[in-house]
Formats: C-alpha cells, structure tokens, sequence
C-alpha cells in the first residue's frame, strides 16, 4: 500500500472513531440545543428527566415567544396546549397551526426557529432521543 494512502486513511479512520466515541461533543459556534437557548433572559423549556438515552422536557411558549435557533434530535412531541407559531427551517418559514393533542415523531432537525405568533400559550412535551443527534452545524445556518 503506498505511503501517502496509508497516512489519509489512518488520519480518516482516526477521525471517524473520534466521531463515534464523542458524539455530543459540540463545538461553540454549533447551533444549540432545544435547552440551552434562552428568549428575553428565559429558558422555555424546562428539562424534567435526562438519562444517557432520552431527555425529556416541558416547553412554554407565550404568545411572542420565539425559541432561537436551535437543533434537536430525533424527537418525539405531544402538544399540551396548541395554538398558531411560524416555524423557520432549511425548508423557509411557514405559518403553522398547532393542534391540542396532536403527536409528532419527528427526525433529528439540524436548526430551526419556532415563533409563537398566536393569542393562546403553546405548551409541549418533548422527549429526545439522544441517540438519533441531529448532525452539528455552525450557527451560520440560523436566522439573524
């Protein structure tokens, strides 16, 4: 095998292992996660229980909130109280109606902003599953 192929391919396995022994490392210009952003000096969402596997919260949204840009994994959410939230993604922002009761598997999300744009408080129960992360991005993705 020649030389120069061998070194790439150490350094690339030697990456990727690193990769899958730490895969929460997160950089500091990563988008943050559902928990660490805060809106008007508060965190909207309230972490009830975290194991190695799942982490579950209570999030709040009062009419006007918005959660900053952040990433999840894949997750899965029950609306405790719905009502009407513009939501900005890869995909552009849309307006989207939010019903009580209503339940979503979703797929890890890399990025996206939730803004309460409706009269009612919007209120969920996330749980996220650790172990399907969301691939890291820089915070470049995110709205200013």
């Amino acid at each position: 095998m020649h030389t120069t192929f061998k070194l790439v391919l150490a350094t690339v396995t030697g990456a990727s292992l690193s990769l899958l022994a730490a895969p929460s490392a997160v950089m500091a210009d990563d988008v943050p996660d559902a928990l660490s952003v805060e809106w008007q000096g508060k965190k909207p969402c309230e972490k009830l229980f975290e194991d190695a596997q799942v982490r579950i919260a209570r999030c709040t949204f009062p009419p006007g909130a918005v959660h900053a840009c952040h990433s999840h994994p894949s997750s899965l959410t029950y609306v405790l109280s719905g009502g009407r939230a513009q939501v900005q993604d890869e995909k552009g922002t849309r307006k989207v109606g939010i019903a009580t009761g209503a339940f979503v598997d979703a797929p890890p999300t890399p990025w996206h902003e939730f803004t309460n744009i409706g009269e009612t408080t919007v209120q969920v129960l996330l749980v996220e599953k650790k172990y399907q992360a969301a691939s890291p991005l820089s915070q470049s993705v995110c709205p200013k």
